[in-house]
Order: C-alpha cells, then sequence, then structure tokens
C-alpha cells in the first residue's frame, strides 16, 4: 500500500510520490532553491509532458539532452534552473540504470542498517550529505523504510517530533513549521554574518587609531632650549 504523501500540497502529484520511488528521488533532486512543494510537484510535470503516469529511469536516461531540458523549460518551468536541472535528474537515472537495473526502490531495499542506506544515498549523482540524510529520515518517518539505525544515520533530520525538513510535512500545517524553521536558520546565519562582518570591520579600525597615535606621537619634537 502506497504511503499518504503531501510533499507536493497536489493530490496528483503526491499520488505519484507515493507510488513511484524514481518520483520521490527525484522530488528531492530538485529540492534545492526553490519552496519544496514545487521541487516535489516536479516529477508528476515531468511524467506528465512525457506522456507517463510514471517515470522510468531508462527512458529518461536516453533522452536527448536538449530535448530533456527543453521539456523542463516549459511554462511553468520544473524548476529556477530548469537546464542545470535536467542535466542532473539525467544523471542521477543513468547512476540507477548503471548500478541497480534502473529499480530506484533497489536502493533501499533490503538494506540492513541506516549506515549502509546512507551510504547508498550519498553515492547517488546530486546527493550530498545533507540531502542523503533527509530522505533517509523522509524514507523512514513517512515510507516505513527503517533499517537498524535510520535515526542515527539521519542526524538531526531523523529525531521524532521535529520539524526541520521535507522529512517532516505531513500537510500544511507542518509545512509552515519546517518553513519557519528554516527562516530562523536562515535569519541566525545572516545575523553571525553581519557580526562577523562588524568585528572584522572594527579591528582594522582599531589597529589605524592606535597606528595613527604612534605615529603623532613620533612627529611631536622636544623643543629647541633657550639659549642663554
Amino acid at each position: 500500500m502506497s504511503p499518504e504523501i503531501h510533499l507536493a500540497q497536489q493530490p496528483d502529484a503526491d499520488a505519484l510520490l507515493g507510488r513511484s520511488p524514481l518520483a520521490a528521488l527525484v522530488g528531492m533532486l530538485l529540492d534545492q532553491q526553490v519552496p519544496m512543494e514545487w521541487a516535489f510537484s516536479g516529477p508528476f510535470t515531468v511524467a506528465r509532458r512525457l506522456g507517463r503516469h510514471d517515470l522510468d529511469a531508462g527512458e529518461i536516461a536516453a533522452q536527448d539532452p536538449e530535448t530533456f531540458a527543453a521539456l523542463l523549460s516549459e511554462k511553468p518551468a520544473v524548476h529556477r534552473y530548469p537546464g542545470s536541472m535536467a542535466q542532473r535528474i539525467q544523471q542521477l537515472c543513468r547512476f540507477l540504470v548503471e548500478e541497480y537495473g534502473g529499480d530506484a526502490e533497489a536502493v533501499w531495499r533490503g538494506v540492513a542498517t541506516g549506515s549502509e542506506l546512507l551510504a547508498r544515498l550519498e553515492a547517488l549523482p546530486g546527493f550530498g550529505k545533507q540531502k542523503a540524510q533527509i530522505f533517509l529520515a523522509l524514507l523512514g518517518k513517512q515510507y516505513g523504510v527503517r533499517p537498524d539505525g535510520w535515526r542515527e544515520a539521519a542526524g538531526a533530520y531523523g529525531e521524532a517530533g521535529a520539524f526541520r525538513s521535507a522529512a517532516d510535512i505531513t500537510g500544511p500545517e507542518s509545512l509552515a513549521k519546517v518553513r519557519a524553521h528554516k527562516q530562523e536558520l536562515k535569519a541566525a546565519a545572516k545575523a553571525a554574518k553581519t557580526a562577523k562582518t562588524a568585528k572584522a570591520t572594527k579591528a582594522p579600525g582599531a589597529t589605524g587609531t592606535a597606528k595613527s597615535a604612534r605615529s603623532a606621537t613620533s612627529k611631536k619634537t622636544t623643543p629647541p632650549a633657550k639659549k642663554p
């Protein structure tokens, strides 16, 4: 039975994410520099434009790169950067064809431990450690893929009751909480950057003032002695 997914916030797009392992992987791949619901609705848009009810790794891998990029660029575009993301999707699909016979679910099927699953996810093109951990948490929390130690392997994203990432989105309310968390992180990072810049600016100024003071002192001369 397919899990009930609410990442795209669109019934048809979410239904595809629930029944298609490849769609879930592609959605996770697209989840950068765009709103999460935009990213996770991408697989459904791609499938519809290909005239399919699902995504097929072999078919996508075999697409002419320019044609596939144009397909993602049609308005509304699948991503803010449709050309580069088209390349990444094809790279992912080629890897799945070469390593897993085009079967996306084989990436996690039968995996014994969370650390092993994390290693497999990190090996996927376009998946760094953070993205791999988020997807691992998503698999555990919403798809029922829970090898031993999966929460630990997912790091903070695997924590129960958290609202940190796509793994925690189960509806509009949780989406708002995850978005608020991300905004807090951005605000904190901005504040830290501002403080660092201010400190760096202040330090040279203080040094310059000290140098100026020393320079002024060095320029002072002892007045000449009066002649008797």
